[in-house]
Parts: C-alpha cells; structure tokens; sequence
C-alpha cells in the first residue's frame, strides 16, 4: 500500500515537473522585445479602415429600419368574433421600450470595455461590438418586416380600436370599425413576433456566446459552474419574452418566435467573427489568429508593436492555470511507418 501511495506521489511530480519545464521552455523560446499592445490609440483607425464597408452597412440597416417603422402594418380582418380572444386588459407594459437597448445593447458594450482594458486588444473590442450592433440591427429589419406582412392584432387589441368598450363593425364586411389613437391603433397590428423578445435575445444571447468563450466554459475540465454565468444572459432574455405574455401586449407565438429570431442571428453574427467556444482558440476573434498565422509564416509586414503584443498575449495565456502545452508529436502510426521507411532514427 505504501509503495503504491509513494509511487502515485512520485508520477504527481514528475508530471507537474514535466508541466513546469515545458512551460519555461516555450518561455524562452520566446524573444524579448519591449511589450506594447493593440490599442485603440495605434490600431484602432487600422482596424476599422479595414472594415468601413462593414459599418456603411450597419447605417443602412439602420435606415432601413427606420422606415419599416413609418410605413403603416397590414391590418388584418378582425370581425366580432374574433374579438373573444382580443379583449384581454391594454395598460402600460412592464419593460418598456427604451428600457429594451440598455440592457440589450449597452449592457454588453460595458462588459465589452472592461475586457479591452484588462486585455488591450482592440481586434477583440472591435469585432466584438460590430458583431453586436449586427446582431441588433439585423434583427430588428427582420422582425419590423414580418410585423409590417403580418399585422397580428395584439391581445389587447380590443381596447386599442375601441378605448370606450362600445365595439362598432361595418355592417356589410363585419370588419371592426376602430375610433381609437391610430399610433395606439397602429401598434395593435404588430403583434407577431415579439420585438421585445427578438432584441433581448440578439444582444443577450451575443453576449451569452461572448462570455462563454472567454471564461472557456466548453474547455472539457467539468466546471459546470461556469455554465451559470453564460446562461444568465439567456435567463434574463427569456424573462422579458415572458413579461410580453404577462403584459397581454403579446400572443405566446409572437415571444417564441422573437426568441428564435434572436437567438439565430446572434450566434450566425458571433460566429462570423470567433470560434466555437468548445474550440481550443475560442476565446479570441479569428482575425487574432490571423495576425499569429502571418507571423508564423515570416510576418516581415507586421510591425514590432503587433508582434509584441501577440508575444504579451502568448505570455498571458502560459500565466493561465488553463495553459496546456500543445503536442506536436506526430501520431504513433505516422510515427511507426517513419521508422519503417528509414525516415525518423
């Protein structure tokens, strides 16, 4: 018994050495240059030069969105008995509106900050905020122009149309005469999807798949507790599609749908810029490792300032209690038939 506890003591150390040495090793494999970092002061005009078409785009989303809004939704047919299933109560919504780009859309972008700061890596930053705003934006067209085609009467539609509970339909098509504000009427057209829920869901979900690759939630070492922080954002999301159902501003349908719209552009725009999380690499934007691929591969156009800073970045990740040194062995196959054929001694 006690040769075995001294024997497993024995394999312990020698692995952690081994650990140790390999680390040092790469350490000082490494040159000493004097460290600077990618921030927004020296490649942050670089970075987005390289990207203006992607924001000139961002400003027609934009107006485009804007004038979804203006134009006036198709109004469906509402006849008296559909009415059964439009009188629930009409008062003001628990989460407003404005209230929906604080928490959606600022939110992230503060958490967005505070990592530049720590890690001053404005590839990071910059994709991380145009993945973001694309996100939102994209969203937003989407869900404005399936309001505008559908014109879904919102649950409260009733008292929307008639504020003095005395309904009044044409007596030939049996359509609801509505006397009510027709910016309140206008509304009560754009029932489906959830607007609400769709935005909540393209800025939170974002960020659920930000945070997830840079606390390695997938890294395959079982801390389950990690997965808490990434579904928060998510929780938070679902939270507001259901206040929409609780408000009677929407159909159930309407929240479901908002919810998988959002959630779908926001994973095909963060994955348009990072990795997979469950990815040894998922915790930088590929453009990040593009740099390292060009300095791999000679690099003569990178500036000191840029290969300094992948150096710092490099030394960073090793300081990480996460850091595993990569095997670069060949396979013991490919290993086998290299013997055979005289090629490795």
């Amino acid at each position: 018994m006690n040769r075995e506890l001294t024997s497993g003591s024995n394999k312990k150390k020698r692995e952690k050495g081994t650990y140790i040495w390999e680390k040092e090793n790469v350490r000082k494999k490494m040159p000493d240059f004097q460290l600077e970092s990618h921030t927004l002061k020296s490649h942050g005009v670089k970075v987005a030069k390289v990207h203006k078409y992607d924001w000139l785009i961002l400003l027609l989303l934009a107006a485009v969105d804007i004038t979804l809004n203006v134009i006036e939704p198709f109004h469906r047919f509402v006849g008296e008995e559909m009415m059964t299933d439009l009188k629930y109560p009409f008062h003001k919504d628990t989460i407003p509106f404005w209230a929906v780009p604080i928490y959606a859309v600022i939110l992230p972008l503060v958490i967005f900050l505070l990592y530049y700061f720590c890690r001053k890596d404005v590839y990071d930053l910059h994709h991380a905020i145009l993945g973001l705003f694309y996100s939102v934006l994209i969203t937003l067209v989407i869900t404005d122009s399936i309001k505008d085609a559908v014109g879904r009467p919102r649950p409260n539609f009733f008292w929307r149309c008639f504020p003095d509970g005395i309904g009044e339909f044409d007596p030939v098509s049996g359509n609801a005469m509505c006397n009510g504000d027709k910016k309140v009427i206008k509304e009560g057209h754009k029932s489906f999807p959830s607007g609400h829920t769709s935005i909540s869901f393209a800025g939170l979900g974002f960020l659920a798949w930000y945070l997830s690759g840079k606390i390695k939630v997938f890294d395959r070492r079982g801390h389950s507790a990690k997965l808490c922080i990434a579904f928060l954002p998510l929780l938070c999301a679902a939270l507001v599609g259901i206040s929409r159902v609780d408000d009677y501003w929407h159909h159930w349908q309407d929240v479901f749908a908002g919810g998988l719209i959002g959630i779908t552009i926001a994973s095909i725009c963060y994955l348009q810029s990072f990795p997979l999380p469950n990815q040894h690499d998922g915790w930088a934007p590929h453009a990040y490792f593009s740099m390292l691929a060009a300095e791999r591969n000679g690099g003569q156009s990178m500036s000191p300032a840029t290969r300094a800073n992948s150096l710092r970045m490099r030394r960073t990740d090793m300081d990480s209690p996460d850091f595993t040194p990569r095997d670069t062995s060949p396979p013991p196959h490919q290993l086998l038939e290299e013997m055979e054929t005289g090629r490795r001694y």
